[in-house]
């Protein structure tokens, strides 16, 4: 030690030596707080819904899965698929996947359920497959030259219009049955008597609620389609006759638009066990009673799943595109064009078949 160390050390300690500063709080705790933060993002984003739903292409499934016939198995080679679009309420991961993804479509609550909660928008979804079936059953049938007979037994209700007067009486699930004392054979003979009315005429409607027959005094109004009505959405309720069994096991399938494929599987059991020649045939569209092919949504949806299922058919309505629509919509396009466009997106082998009607899918099988 030199001199000048030397009496540095002697020095006494200063009053005003600088003292290290504590760490702050934040800089202790920041990263356990980010964490926390991040994971609780990560929570909101993949787990709380939001008031937005998801559609996007669904499955491909065999028929025989879902039903059969004459209390048969359906052993012939090949398969008749029915194609379903994919639904979920959406989180905003979900929203994201579904900026990013193709065929993938974001409807708001209001748009996708009508207004209806989730229970009520599933149910009316089993309505329509119950309509759907026994419309089926009755096609397949009488196309197969048997004997059957759908009877008509009233209408579903399945919505109630806010301003409808009929608003709180009625429910859905609840069967209209008459009006003003006047039975039906159809629901359109319905929907007809009741446009015939004038707006603010009074109207008694007969229906059945949890098995017990009521009746509901109520006005005509204007309708948002500009007809006038009472103000409910319907769909039929029948049961068909037969001595032919068909049974069905669609619990949790809903909607109407297996109803062709389901016409086309029961005629082949019936009348034509080879139709199908050992082919993958899928495809979509409800159908009638006079054996007509209704449109459906999500075409493009059903031909991306029934792409990757590996059909080789696809069965499309084929419907012009009515005035009314084009009105609202003017790139509206067919069921069959949208099912063409998106063939041609995803560069698909499989034919693209154009429908109006069950004869029409059973005349191309036949000679192709």
């Amino acid at each position: 030690m030199n001199e000048f160390e030397k009496q540095r050390a002697q020095l006494p300690e200063s009053p005003f030596e600088p003292v290290r500063k504590k760490d702050s709080v934040w800089r202790t705790y920041r990263w356990p707080l980010i964490g926390t933060l991040l994971l609780i993002l990560a929570l909101l984003a993949f787990f709380v819904p939001l008031p937005y739903y998801l559609e996007m292409p669904g499955s491909s499934e065999d028929i025989r899965q879902v039903m059969r016939v004459n209390q048969k198995n359906d052993e012939a080679s090949g398969s008749y698929d029915f194609v379903t679009v994919a639904v979920k309420q959406a989180t905003f991961s979900d929203i994201v996947y579904a900026w990013v993804t193709p065929f993938t479509d974001i409807y708001s609550e209001k748009e996708m359920t009508g207004g209806s909660s989730s229970e009520e928008f599933f149910r009316i979804n089993q309505f329509y497959m119950e309509t759907s079936q026994n419309t089926a059953k009755y096609q397949g049938l009488k196309t197969a030259g048997k004997d059957t007979e759908m009877e008509f037994l009233g209408v579903y209700v399945m919505q109630v219009a806010e301003d409808s007067t009929f608003k709180g009486v009625l429910n859905i699930a609840d069967t209209v049955t008459a009006v003003n004392d006047k039975t039906f054979k159809s629901s359109k003979e319905l929907i007809e008597y009741v446009g015939s009315q004038k707006i603010g005429d009074k109207v008694s409607v007969t229906y059945t609620e949890d098995g017990q027959t009521k009746t509901a005094e109520g006005k005509i109004i204007k309708l948002v389609n500009g007809k006038n009505g009472i103000g409910i959405s319907l769909i039929d309720r029948t049961e068909v006759k037969s001595d032919v069994p068909i049974e069905f096991a669609t619990a949790g399938i809903g909607g109407p638009s297996a109803g062709m494929m389901f016409s086309l599987s029961i005629y082949t059991q019936v009348a034509d066990p080879d139709l199908r020649q050992g082919r993958h045939i899928a495809g979509t569209g409800t159908i009638n009673h006079d054996g007509t092919v209704g449109d459906i949504g999500g075409v493009d949806k059903k031909v991306v799943a029934a792409d990757r299922a590996g059909a080789e058919i696809f069965f499309a309505p084929d419907n012009p595109v009515t005035e009314e629509v084009k009105k609202n919509n003017p790139n509206a396009k067919s069921n069959y064009d949208e099912a063409v466009e998106t063939a041609k997106k995803i560069k698909t082998k499989m034919k693209i078949v154009p429908v109006k009607t069950l004869q029409d899918a059973i005349d191309y099988l036949k000679k192709n």
